[in-house]
């Protein structure tokens, strides 16, 4: 079980790296998933690019996997409403289908479990004394 977890741990890091080193390759892709009721949607792309890249790494180093999880549980639900924005305005996003779109907001709950694994304190076992 250790191994597993330990893959997915490298697997989740790798994830959030890739995915916020894309936020500066590619912010015109971005950009528009800020919803307008929110301010300077570029800043935002970029402040959560680097929350992405920065998260990821410390959960790459034991001594900050945990906090590094609970900022990315923290991120996951900051950035919901972007996903919520394109789940509801589908048409704002015509290279996606709608249900890839929907798809979505589900797969922010997966993340945020997959995240919570490494931040949940491991159950350690009691031992009753007679």
């Amino acid at each position: 079980m250790k191994i597993t977890k330990e893959i997915f741990r490298w697997l989740l890091a790798a994830l959030f790296i890739f995915a916020g080193v894309s936020h500066f390759l590619r912010p015109q892709f971005y950009d528009p998933m800020v919803p307008p009721y929110l301010p300077s949607p570029h800043l935002l792309v970029v402040i959560s690019g680097i929350a992405e890249i920065l998260l990821g790494t410390l959960l790459l180093i034991p001594r900050t996997s945990r906090l590094a999880a609970v900022g990315l549980i923290a991120l996951l639900i900051a950035v919901s409403p972007a996903n919520i924005h394109m789940a509801m305005h589908p048409e704002l996003f015509p290279q996606f289908h709608p249900i890839a779109l929907l798809i979505r907001l589900p797969l922010q709950l997966v993340l945020i479990a997959w995240a919570y694994w490494f931040a949940a304190r491991p159950i350690q076992p009691t031992h009753l004394s007679s």
